[in-house]
């Protein structure tokens, strides 16, 4: 999870490596478009893309809705990192949509600040990023999480773009992934499929814990894992696997080798391509076959 330890880790994994500094991957951010760090879709579909004002029982979410341009689609509703939703995540969500789903990027902030609530080329390795986002972050729990996903479920279901006969997908990066466990177990009927990306907090002490919510789950789960995150808290994939294979639901659970924390999204430090691509592929297939 994001945190002081996981930032040493990645600046000495980025030290070793040669890999760009911070200073140089804004340079290219700054002149470049986050759209040309992917991997062109095969057959992409033209999409659709808009803004949204989504009210909820705390306020108005101001969040990115894009779909295919013509029929209806399977839903997915995505949830960032801890730095929000910004032009990376769009990019993100506009690839999936090319590959035939009608996305829902969330701003899980809304109750703090309209997005962005950071620059572009924001780092939570800035003191001052992480003094900003950090507060935002505490001030969401499993309540909030499960009452905003019960209200973009809802929205989303609503909407022209989105096939309702078929399931919905959840996808979540870092502190996103405690909330697509506790989506996936809070609304069974809806959600098909769900994948974690190095997400933190999956399994805690605490009576809400986002794996005890697994046996009311009705969804294939993947659950990507960071190869650093797992060398500190190791018994972690033990527990998620027990509880899956007791409860009888799918999933994958998989430590990506020599990829750090944060190595799925494309303005990361530590965006590590080939296994972004991989974990993406896997969600995917996922997708394909559970929505």
């Amino acid at each position: 999870m994001c945190d002081l330890d996981t930032l040493e880790e990645n600046n000495e994994f980025l030290r070793k490596s040669g890999q760009i500094s911070r200073r140089q991957f804004n340079t290219l951010t700054a002149g470049a478009t986050l759209a040309m760090m992917l991997p062109a879709v095969a057959n992409a579909q033209d999409v659709v893309e808009s803004d949204v004002m989504i009210e909820t029982p705390d306020g108005v979410a101001d969040c990115y809705f894009v779909h295919p341009a013509s029929g209806k689609h399977p839903a997915v509703i995505m949830w960032p990192d801890i730095l929000g939703l910004r032009p990376a995540f769009r990019e993100m969500g506009k690839r999936l949509a090319q590959s035939g789903y009608s996305v829902l990027v969330v701003h899980p902030f809304y109750r703090s600040a309209p997005s962005p609530v950071v620059p572009e080329g924001a780092s939570f390795g800035d003191p001052e990023i992480r003094n900003l986002v950090l507060p935002m972050a505490q001030a969401l729990n499993a309540e909030t999480h499960v009452t905003d996903a019960r209200t973009f479920v809802a929205w989303v279901d609503q909407q022209a773009a989105v096939d309702t006969n078929r399931k919905i997908g959840t996808m979540g990066y870092c502190m996103g992934g405690p909330i697509v466990m506790r989506t996936a177990a809070a609304l069974p009927e809806r959600i098909g499929a769900g994948g974690s990306f190095h997400g933190g907090g999956l399994v805690t002490d605490s009576r809400d814990s986002p794996h005890l919510g697994i046996p009311t789950m009705d969804a294939h789960m993947l659950i990507a894992v960071a190869d650093n995150d797992d060398e500190r808290d190791p018994e972690t994939k033990h527990a998620l696997r027990a509880a899956f294979e007791a409860a009888n639901v799918p999933a994958e659970v998989e430590v990506y080798e020599g990829a750090m924390h944060g190595w799925c999204v494309i303005d990361s430090t530590v965006y590590h391509e080939e296994q972004a691509e991989r974990a993406w592929g896997r969600m995917l297939a996922i997708f394909e076959s559970a929505l």
